[in-house]
């Protein structure tokens, strides 16, 4: 894929724009997704190579994206990725990182850091919080001065102070509240929100615990078409023909699983567009139902 470019899509009254800082071979299949036996891979070789799976070698595929949302006159950033200069040593891949995001949003989408209305992280894990804010130059700032910041309620409670960053079992959760989490509050630019939180006609967050205490969707209705932005409750397509395997990066895998059967059964009854944060090739596709089970329908184009 060419990363140099944005990708551009519309449902609705909704322009959707897609930001690859980068894809390729993440993990051995079943580290990633430890429950989801080779068969399985290899049954659905012709639907998941190249682009999400390589065979040779047995690794997972996955991207480091950020989706920018237009939606009645507000320029929505979801899920603003690494960020630059972080120190994060417990994740070799992100630590020391620059994905350039406010490069890529001015250059790729004609998109001015000052033009972002709202931000919306729909977890607090270190790829999906880190171009929340800039620095370390004077100390960190909110990367988008003029937007507020989405954050679930129950992931800013865990990683946060009052839950010693995330019950103290990694440093990196630590750092990434302090470099990107904190300064939004300090700024009061932070809102917190459990539950349900509508931001428009068109666009709800729904809390779908399981990847972390709370790991968000957006779902997306305009004039007759739907998606749902569903963060890291699928790392891998494998996941939509197995939803009760869940990642190696699930905090509660049970929860999790039971969380994305309810939206894969919700994007299959409506025909919504699933678009998981970490899917490589086209991003986002149509589920089916195929029995009790799921299955892949069109890939986005």
């Amino acid at each position: 894929m060419d990363t140099e470019n944005a990708q551009r899509l519309r449902l609705g009254d909704v322009e959707i724009i897609r930001l690859v800082e980068w894809q390729g071979p993440y993990a051995p299949a079943r580290t990633l997704v430890p429950d989801a036996p080779a068969r399985l891979w290899k049954e659905h070789e012709d639907r998941l190579a190249p682009d999400h799976w390589r065979p040779d070698g047995d690794q997972a595929v996955v991207a480091l994206q950020t989706w920018v949302l237009r939606s009645g006159g507000t320029t929505i950033v979801v899920d603003p990725g690494v960020g630059d200069d972080r120190e994060r040593p417990g994740s070799p891949m992100f630590h020391h990182r620059r994905s350039d995001l406010l490069d890529r949003l001015t250059r790729q989408a004609g998109i001015r850091p000052a033009d972002v209305d709202l931000v919306v992280n729909t977890h607090l894990h270190a790829d999906h919080v880190g171009g929340n804010t800039t620095g370390p130059a004077g100390g960190w700032t909110p990367a988008f001065p003029n937007a507020r910041y989405l954050l679930p309620a129950a992931d800013d409670f865990h990683f946060g102070p009052s839950n010693s960053y995330g019950g103290g079992r990694r440093l990196d959760d630590r750092l990434l509240y302090q470099d990107s989490i904190a300064p939004l509050h300090r700024a009061g630019q932070a809102q917190l929100w459990h539950g349900t939180h509508r931001i428009d006609a068109r666009l709800t967050l729904e809390s779908t615990p399981g990847h972390t205490p709370g790991s968000s969707v957006l779902h997306l209705d305009s004039a007759g078409e739907r998606a749902v932005f569903a963060g890291d409750l699928l790392h891998s397509p494998v996941q939509i023909l197995a939803p009760e395997c869940s990642s190696c990066l699930c905090l509660a895998p049970a929860r999790a699983a039971t969380s994305r059967r309810r939206i894969l059964e919700r994007a299959a009854d409506t025909r919504a567009l699933l678009v998981p944060a970490h899917f490589a090739g086209a991003g986002a596709v149509e589920v089916r139902r195929a029995g009790g089970a799921f299955t892949f329908g069109e890939w986005a184009a």
